[in-house]
C-alpha cells in the first residue's frame, strides 16, 4: 500500500471512529449529508400515479358491503401514492381517498385538525353537514370543511353517493399537531320522509357548486381577452368567498377547460398536484409518463416534473395542491418552459 493509500485509510478510519462518537452524543457530520438535505433542485419520493375510476369503483361498492359507515367512521379507499408506500398519502403533504356513502346511511360528526375538500364524483341525494350548515351533494360540486368544523355527512336519497377527499393530513402530522374529536350529541334529526332539517342550506361560503364554476369557464373561453394559455387552457382558481384568498390555507384548488383539439405545452411548479377529470377524454404527459383519461378519473403531477395536456373533445379538469402553503411560505416556484 502507498503512502498516500495508507494516509486516506487512516483518514477515513479516524473519521469512522470520530462519527461514531458523534452518534453516541445524538450529533452527526453535516458535510455527510449536505448534498441530501439541501437539494440543488427539488427530489420526492412522490411518482406520477394514476386511478382509473371504473376499475376503483367494484372496490368501493364492495367496502359498502363490507363495512358500515358507522364502523369505518369513514368509508374511504385512501389513494396511496405507490412512492410513499404505508403513508396514507397521495403526496408528501396531502392525503387523498375515495368516499362513500349508501343511501340510508349517516356518518357521525367529528372535528380534527386537518382542512378538508370533497369533490362529488357519483349520485345526487347526500349531503354534508359543516357546523350545523347542511349542503347537498350532486357531481362536480366542491364543498370545504376547515379546520376545526364539526362535519357529519348523510344520504336520505336513493343511491350511493361517491367524492373525492382531498386533506392536509400530512403536513399536519408533520407539523405534530393532530387533534380528534367526535361530537358527542348531534342533532341530525330528519322528518319522515328523509328530507334534511331546517338547518339545510343551498348557498353557503363553504360549497361551490358546479354549473355556476363551469359557466364562467364557457365565458372565459369566448371573451377571454388574454387568449388561451399555452398550458392550461381556462383556469380559474376557487377562492374563499369572504376573504378572496384560497379556499383553505393550506390547499388550493382549480377548475380549467380545455378546448377541442388543446395540445399543451409542459408546466412544472413546486406543488404536487391532484388531477380529477369531469368531462371529455384526453392524455396528461408526466415526464415520460402518459395516462389516458375519462371522467372520475384521477391522477398526481410530482413537485418539480412537467405536465401537458392534450384533447381531441373538450374536457375539464378538477385539481388540487399545497400551493397555498408554499406561497405563504415563499418557497413556490414555477416553470412555464419546462
Amino acid at each position: 500500500m502507498s503512502h498516500i493509500d495508507q494516509s486516506s485509510a487512516t483518514a477515513s478510519a479516524e473519521r469512522q471512529e470520530f462519527y461514531a462518537r458523534l452518534k453516541s452524543k445524538s450529533a452527526a457530520p453535516l458535510w455527510e449529508v449536505l448534498s441530501d438535505i439541501v437539494r440543488k433542485d427539488p427530489r420526492t419520493s412522490v411518482q406520477a400515479a394514476f386511478w382509473k375510476y371504473d376499475e376503483m369503483r367494484p372496490f368501493i361498492a364492495e367496502a359498502g358491503r363490507l363495512i358500515t359507515a358507522e364502523e369505518a367512521e369513514r368509508r374511504v379507499l385512501i389513494l396511496e401514492n405507490p412512492g410513499l408506500s404505508g403513508r396514507s398519502g397521495i403526496t408528501q403533504s396531502l392525503y387523498a381517498g375515495l368516499q362513500l356513502i349508501m343511501p340510508g346511511e349517516h356518518a357521525h360528526s367529528h372535528r380534527h385538525t386537518a382542512s378538508a375538500l370533497r369533490f362529488i364524483l357519483e349520485g345526487s341525494g347526500a349531503y354534508t353537514s359543516v357546523d350545523g350548515e347542511r349542503m347537498s351533494m350532486k357531481p362536480g360540486d366542491f364543498i370545504l370543511t376547515p379546520f376545526w368544523s364539526y362535519h357529519d355527512h348523510g344520504n336520505p336519497g336513493s343511491e350511493p353517493v361517491v367524492w373525492l377527499d382531498g386533506l392536509d393530513i400530512p403536513t399536519v402530522n408533520m407539523f405534530d399537531t393532530s387533534f380528534f374529536e367526535k361530537e358527542a350529541e348531534h342533532d341530525h334529526d330528519e322528518d319522515e320522509a328523509g328530507a334534511p332539517d331546517a338547518r339545510f342550506v343551498e348557498s353557503s361560503a363553504m360549497k361551490y357548486p358546479y354549473e355556476p364554476h363551469r359557466e364562467k369557464l364557457a365565458a372565459m373561453k369566448t371573451g377571454a381577452p388574454g387568449g388561451i394559455d399555452p398550458h392550461d387552457g381556462f383556469k380559474l382558481e376557487y377562492r374563499n368567498a369572504n376573504t378572496g384568498a384560497s379556499v383553505l390555507p393550506t390547499i388550493g384548488a382549480w377548475l380549467q377547460l380545455l378546448p377541442k383539439g388543446f395540445r399543451g405545452q409542459p408546466y412544472r411548479s413546486t406543488d404536487a398536484t391532484i388531477f380529477c377529470a369531469v368531462e371529455g377524454h384526453g392524455t396528461s404527459t408526466i415526464g415520460e409518463k402518459t395516462f389516458a383519461w375519462g371522467p372520475r378519473d384521477i391522477f398526481v403531477v410530482p413537485s418539480w416534473h412537467p405536465v401537458s395536456h392534450q384533447v381531441n373533445e373538450e374536457s375539464v379538469l378538477f385539481s388540487f395542491s399545497d400551493r397555498p402553503a408554499q406561497k405563504s411560505l415563499g418557497i413556490w416556484r414555477e416553470d412555464a418552459s419546462a
